[in-house]
């Protein structure tokens, strides 16, 4: 069950991908997208832009992003995010995010046993994608005031 911390997390990178990147990707969150006949729900998936043809609707979409980012809920066991990382990069998505708000990290993975990890303070780095983004933009607002 989402909560409050994945909401504004899905909210911040839509926003910072969108503005930094939006003429190279289509951000999207929570679309229907088959791998066969199996759905699969990413919380924030990346097409190249011209990729998905957007002149008509359908509820479910059989085209694989080249990135998916899937964020970790408060309730969610962290098994449930590794079986779609394998899903995932087995179906042909090139980068998976695993963000993990309560570590204010980000996991980068574009094969199953091989990660980039990026805390709150670093810049993302996703050379596969050519995407930076400086994470204090995405996890500033969680951090404590003291």
């Amino acid at each position: 069950m989402p909560d409050k911390f994945h909401a504004f997390i899905q909210q911040q990178l839509l926003f910072l991908i969108k503005l930094a990147y939006g003429d190279r990707f289509e951000v999207l969150p929570e679309l229907n997208i088959l791998f066969g006949e199996e759905k699969n729900v990413p919380d924030l998936a990346l097409f190249e832009k011209g990729q998905l043809d957007l002149t008509y609707n359908e509820t479910n979409i059989a085209e694989i992003p080249v990135g998916a980012i899937e964020i970790l809920s408060g309730q969610q066991p962290i098994q449930e995010l590794v079986i779609k990382l394998e899903r995932y990069l087995n179906a042909g998505v090139k980068s998976y995010w695993l963000v993990v708000p309560d570590l204010r990290s980000i996991y980068v993975y574009h094969h199953r046993n091989d990660s980039n990890i990026f805390g709150s303070n670093d810049v993302l780095v996703d050379e596969v994608l050519g995407i930076e983004l400086e994470l204090q933009e995405v996890f500033g607002a969680l951090e404590r005031k003291g």
